[in-house]
């Protein structure tokens, strides 16, 4: 199948590229020519496991190619993915300009019927807003040409991604004409070969299905953070209770780890804008406001240990910091917890040193060279001259450090654990002050 996708963002290219791994013809639309220059260069413009390879791949293969040219990429594709930014807007909204400046793209230049899939996070009503752009674009050339808009969120893990987009759970289609589910089934084929995995349901149903999903884990895991700070006054441990409430198979492990908050660019935003889609229909997600209240609160906590153990005044005490993304395998630090935590440092009179596998180049994009914040090319250098650890990213080279290395490096043996990576009683057996998040 000839397809095009609009954005070559996160989404946009992790779903481009798998789709050419199964043989289709696929074109990635993107207007910033720098990223397009990137990617016809052989690199790509984000970091996410598996997916270099296999965009170099299916590029030599001559099944996935790169353009800025908008009317090359409306003609191309039998099916248009919309995979642009949906940013949230100031009131908490997702701004959807580049969406509607896709469809309003597409709408100028086709030639034939479309499929037109919104791919990116979008709330309940926009495929009815992509619908009426195409169709008054059209209407301006004075062309009767027919299309399709269809809803098809996506459920991609950022570091996991290429994964679960060639082994899904579940694909949701939202779409209200049988031949547009036709060319979706088809195009899913490839990827449910051992089952049908599939779910068919009206547009709106599908848009909302993304926010909900989303809404839900970030639900879970406030909730287990609300209750890791009961655990800590109360002196129970909030690992034993995440394995013996996760053991009841109604609730399950899945995302019940306490720890300093979610972050990244799909959580904290979705929230929001459900939050305020809810409210233009008259409608208060009381639940979802204490979700995002909860959050904010505890990205502070490991703040709040440190001064706890050393004071208000930090002035002249330096930090290492591990993991700067908001979690593993990524390089994204939107809304990361580690930015709260170093800001709140900084404004305290601390330093900061800091290692990330991968975010560090990401981090001084945002900060620049400012000399409260030190990038460390390892873990252990982050060491030299600092007061205290503080762990931020669950990272798996993070998981088994040499401790009595540890102790020995720092000025004061302290470890503040922002994910619970350890078992308290081992580090402190090293001979090191562990403060975790809701452990004895």
């Amino acid at each position: 199948m000839k397809i095009t996708i609009v954005g070559t963002g996160y989404v946009g290219l992790v779903s481009g590229t798998c789709l050419a791994e199964v043989g289709n013809n696929v074109l990635c639309l993107d207007v910033d020519p720098r990223k397009i220059e990137i990617l016809n260069n052989g690199g790509i413009p984000i970091y996410e496991p598996g997916l270099e390879d296999m965009v170099k791949r299916n590029v030599e293969a001559g099944r996935l190619r790169f353009t800025t040219d908008v009317e090359e990429a409306a003609k191309f594709g039998d099916i248009q993915f919309i995979a642009v930014g949906t940013p949230p807007d100031e009131d908490g909204s997702a701004d959807l300009q580049y969406v509607v400046a896709a469809a309003r793209n597409i709408g100028r230049h086709m030639d034939s019927y479309k499929v037109i899939v919104d791919k990116s996070t979008v709330p309940v009503g926009t495929a009815d807003k992509v619908r009426a752009a195409v169709k008054e674009e059209l209407a301006k050339r004075g062309a009767d040409i027919a299309y399709s808009v269809v809803s098809n969120p996506e459920f991609l893990k950022e570091g996991a991604a290429v994964d679960d987009f060639m082994r899904p759970d579940r694909i949701v289609v939202g779409a209200d004409d049988d031949k547009a589910v036709q060319q979706m089934r088809a195009l899913y084929a490839p990827f449910q070969r051992n089952h049908e995995r599939l779910i068919v349901m009206d547009v709106k149903s599908a848009e909302l299905t993304k926010y909900a999903a989303n809404a839900m884990l970030a639900t879970r895991i406030s909730f287990m953070n609300e209750l890791a700070l009961l655990a800590e006054k109360m002196g129970a441990d909030i690992e034993h209770v995440r394995n013996g409430i996760g053991s009841d198979p109604r609730i399950g492990y899945h995302f019940l780890y306490a720890g300093c908050g979610y972050g990244g660019s799909c959580f904290p935003k979705d929230v929001q804008a459900l939050q305020r889609t809810a409210r233009e229909y008259g409608s208060d997600l009381k639940v979802l406001n204490a979700v995002e209240v909860a959050n904010e609160k505890q990205k502070e906590v490991l703040l709040d240990k440190i001064t706890a153990r050393f004071g208000q005044d930090l002035s002249g005490m330096r930090f290492a910091l591990w993991g700067l993304a908001f979690k593993p395998n990524t390089d994204d630090i939107r809304e990361a917890p580690s930015r709260v935590l170093i800001e709140g440092l900084w404004s305290r009179g601390a330093t900061v040193c800091a290692y990330d596998p991968v975010a560090g180049h990401e981090t001084q994009r945002i900060y620049g060279d400012d000399p409260r914040l030190m990038l460390a090319d390892t873990p252990t250098a982050t060491l030299d001259g600092a007061d205290a650890l503080v762990i931020v990213t669950e990272w798996k080279v993070f998981r088994a450090p040499d401790f009595a290395q540890i102790k020995a490096m720092l000025k004061t043996p302290v470890i503040f654990d922002g994910r619970n990576l350890y078992e308290p009683k081992d580090v402190r057996a090293q001979g090191l002050d562990y403060f975790a998040i809701g452990r004895l």
